[in-house]
This record gives C-alpha cells, sequence and structure tokens, in this order.
C-alpha cells in the first residue's frame, strides 16, 4: 500500500472568522472522502486550535503543536492595532519552529489560509521539498509594498486558489504570477446533514416574533451593520418589521449605544455571536448583508442554500457572483442608503412566485460549495501540481 500524502494547513486566527470553519471543513473532507490517502494535519502555531482538540479527534485532523505560547487562546485581540502587534508577535515566535518543522518533516502539500507573509517567506527562502498552495480567503487589498511583496514571494509557490471566479480574474491581472497557477477552488462551506440537524433546534423568539430581517457577520466596519441600522431604522416606520443581528465584535458598543439612543430596542436586535445560526434563519423573511466586501460570503451561501430570501449588496467580490448579477436575489448599491431603502420597499412588493423562483435558482447555485465537491476539486488540483 502506497504512503498517505500529507497535508498541512496553516491558518492561526484570532477571532472566529469563516475561514476557521472553511480549514476545518476542507481538512475533514480529506479524511471522509479520500479512502486513507491523505493524511491531514492542523498547525497549532499559539493555542488558536486547542478549543477544537474534540472536533479535530472526532474528524480524524492531527495537531500539530508548534510553539508553547498559548497566547491566542487565552487573550483578545480585536482592534487593528491589537491585531497586528499579534501577527508581528506569531511570526516571530514561529519562525524557526516553522522552519525546522518543513525540514524535519516535511508535508507532501502544505496549504496556507490565514497570516501568510511568514509561510510565504519560509517557502522562498529555502529549498524545501514540500509543495505550497496559497488559499486566499478573501478579495486581497494591495498597497504597492504588498504588491512587491507578493510578487517577489510567490516566484517560488505552487499554486494559487481563489474562492471565486471574479477573484481568479482580479489575480491573474495583476501579473504578479504565472496565470496558470491560479485557480478557482470553492470553499466547503455546506453539509447538508449538519445543517438539517441545526435547523431542528429550537431558539427563544419572544421579544422579536417569527418574521423578522437578519444580518449575521463580526461586527466589523467590513459587514457595514451600522449603515444597515441607520437604513433600517427610516424602513421600520413604513411598517413593523423587526431586525435581528448574530455576531459580535469590535462595534457592538457603538451599535448598541445607536441602537439605544434612537430607541430601536423593540425593532432592532443584538443577539451576539451563535454558533448555530440556521435555527435563526429558518424563521427568517429575509436575509440581508450589508457589507462593504465579501469572499465569497459564507452567511449568503448558508442562507441560500436554507431557501431564504436575500437582499445583497453589490460590493466586491462574491455576492453578484454568487446571485448572479441580481437575478438570484436582490442586489443593492454597496453602502447607499437610498438604494438598500429601495430594495427592501421592492422585496416587501414582491409576488410569491417571483420570491419562490429566486429562492430556487440561488440554492441550486450552492452545490458546487458542498464539502465533497470541494474535496474532488481540491484532489485533482494536488494531483495535477
Amino acid at each position: 500500500m502506497k504512503d498517505k500524502i500529507s497535508i498541512y494547513y496553516w491558518s492561526p486566527f484570532i477571532n472566529h472568522v469563516a475561514t476557521v470553519n472553511a480549514v476545518l471543513n476542507s481538512a475533514s473532507s480529506f479524511s471522509r472522502y479520500s479512502k486513507k490517502k491523505f493524511n491531514t494535519s492542523l498547525i497549532n502555531v499559539a493555542g488558536e486550535w486547542d478549543q477544537y482538540k474534540d472536533i479535530l479527534k472526532e474528524k480524524n485532523i492531527n495537531l500539530i503543536k508548534l510553539t508553547n505560547s498559548k497566547i491566542i487562546n487565552n487573550s483578545n485581540f480585536t482592534g487593528y492595532f491589537k491585531s497586528r502587534v499579534i501577527y508581528l508577535y506569531i511570526s516571530i515566535i514561529s519562525f524557526l519552529p516553522l522552519m525546522n518543522l518543513l525540514r524535519k518533516n516535511p508535508p507532501a502539500f502544505f496549504v496556507i489560509h490565514l497570516i501568510t507573509p511568514l509561510p510565504l517567506i519560509v517557502n522562498f527562502l529555502f529549498n524545501l521539498k514540500t509543495k505550497f498552495i496559497l488559499r486566499i480567503s478573501g478579495l486581497p487589498r494591495f498597497n504597492i509594498i504588498r504588491k512587491i511583496f507578493w510578487k517577489i514571494a510567490l516566484k517560488k509557490m505552487h499554486h494559487i486558489t481563489c474562492p471565486t471566479n471574479s477573484t481568479k480574474v482580479f489575480m491573474q491581472k495583476l501579473g504578479i504570477i504565472d496565470v496558470n497557477k491560479i485557480s478557482v477552488l470553492y470553499d466547503p462551506i455546506i453539509n447538508s446533514k449538519d445543517i438539517m440537524l441545526k435547523r431542528k433546534e429550537k431558539i427563544d423568539n419572544s421579544t422579536f416574533g417569527t418574521n423578522y430581517y437578519i444580518a449575521i457577520g463580526r461586527l466589523t466596519k467590513q459587514k457595514n451593520f451600522e449603515f444597515l441600522i441607520r437604513v433600517f431604522k427610516d424602513f421600520s416606520k413604513l411598517n413593523n418589521n423587526k431586525l435581528i443581528i448574530l455576531g459580535d465584535g469590535e462595534e457592538k458598543n457603538n451599535l448598541s449605544s445607536f441602537i439605544k439612543k434612537n430607541k430601536l430596542d423593540n425593532k432592532i436586535f443584538l443577539l451576539g455571536f451563535k454558533k448555530n445560526v440556521f435555527k435563526y434563519l429558518k424563521n427568517s423573511k429575509c436575509f440581508i448583508l450589508s457589507s462593504l466586501w465579501e469572499d465569497p460570503g459564507f452567511v449568503l451561501i448558508e442562507s441560500a442554500y436554507m431557501n431564504i430570501p436575500i437582499i445583497s449588496s453589490d460590493c466586491e467580490n462574491g455576492p453578484k457572483e454568487i446571485l448572479n448579477n441580481g437575478e438570484y436575489g436582490i442586489l443593492f448599491k454597496s453602502n447607499d442608503k437610498k438604494s438598500l431603502m429601495q430594495s427592501l420597499v421592492r422585496f416587501e412588493k414582491m409576488k410569491k412566485d417571483e420570491i419562490f423562483l429566486n429562492k430556487v435558482n440561488s440554492k441550486k447555485n450552492t452545490k458546487k460549495f458542498s464539502h465533497l465537491r470541494h474535496y474532488n476539486a481540491f484532489s485533482n488540483l494536488i494531483n495535477k501540481i
């Protein structure tokens, strides 16, 4: 019997973002579908994966302890400055351990997700047996320094995967890597069995009922929730609709203050981070995505799979592609209050058959985000490079 093909995942995280689930789902898809051809491991840099030990054991995913630090698991790093400090700290304490790991126990493939500069530098500086794959988790934002760094560091990169076709085109146009080394790899977001179980759980909806709009995501600038709340403040005057927002983050206090100041406590509800969003989605009348950028937009895909109508900003890069430029849901001009208000009013007036058609089409579009499709596409890519 041939030796198993080893894959290491590098994804240090300081907050629970969608990429964390994508990494878990990707690694577990190899354990589940490969018939023991692959051996997957997550690198635990500074305690970030400690909380997932039971899940990793259940899914037959190895955990590689890189350092003795527990700082990520035991600390709060919200905010731009704090996050940059911890990124630098991780790079400093991980450089030698990562280099030694890749020299002594080189995997066949090393998949890079978050905090990418360190593994990019290690790959560039040393002649390693491992093939490196950079998985872009969102639309990259380049200044001149970052663009130069990537152009140099990616010279030895074996492949780059993008979450959407739009991002693939964006990366090809940059001209910083051979276009043949760039491909689309859809994230493993949809697990139908898991979703069906989670949607059965009950919630306490005594304060907001069963006919509400819903928004989900970290309370950050990117998600643009203050903009959404300001528009919904005016929209709620036209009817008795309510809005619930699931998520936590650095803008929580500002958003709470705005809601209280404008006496919206009985209209808009900040419910905090929820591990199970599906039990809230199932009773909602519409999902709203107000983000300034998304790629692809995990909750957008989950909402579509749950047959929830969607109103989304036309931000780069995922929503337009997922909603087929507005054929599978309503797109409004990003960060435009008038456009969002018109979209909300339009949705209220839409006929049931039109809403139904949108739901059917958007759900069909989620099939490519299943765990099995991801495994098939990723394993085929690995066999080619």
